[in-house]
């Protein structure tokens, strides 16, 4: 996976009851983009107690139809589950592809540029 230098932001810890948690947000606005965590299997909808890691990124409602029918793809973990999805960092979703769901996660939260009204 990119590193966060190439989206020009640091990533950083979330303190409190989650301090294991990666969270990745744009600097400007201070939105989210990436959540790396590991979470309980079962939270994912899978039959097993054992712990995943996943990462959740923003998603278009359309894409997150179709991503869920793919292997490795699952409704979001503590997020809204139209605009989210949780990916498995297992090796089953090829790098390309969390990469290019992650550009489309950094650009669907970037800040908003406002046009100077002319006149």
């Amino acid at each position: 996976m990119r590193q966060p230098h190439v989206y020009g932001i640091l990533h950083e810890g979330r303190a409190g009851r989650a301090p294991d948690h990666e969270v990745f947000r744009h600097s400007g606005n201070r939105k989210w983009f990436a959540v790396i965590m590991d979470v309980p299997k079962c939270r994912l909808g899978l039959q097993d107690d054992g712990r995943m890691d996943v990462v959740n990124l923003k998603c278009d409602p359309i894409l997150t139809g179709s991503l869920l029918l793919e292997e490795g793809f699952y409704p979001a973990y503590h997020m809204s589950k139209s605009r989210w999805i949780s990916a498995a960092l297992d090796g089953s979703i090829p790098n390309e592809k969390l990469e290019m769901l992650l550009d489309l996660s950094h650009r669907a939260t970037a800040p908003t540029v406002r046009r100077k009204k002319s006149g």
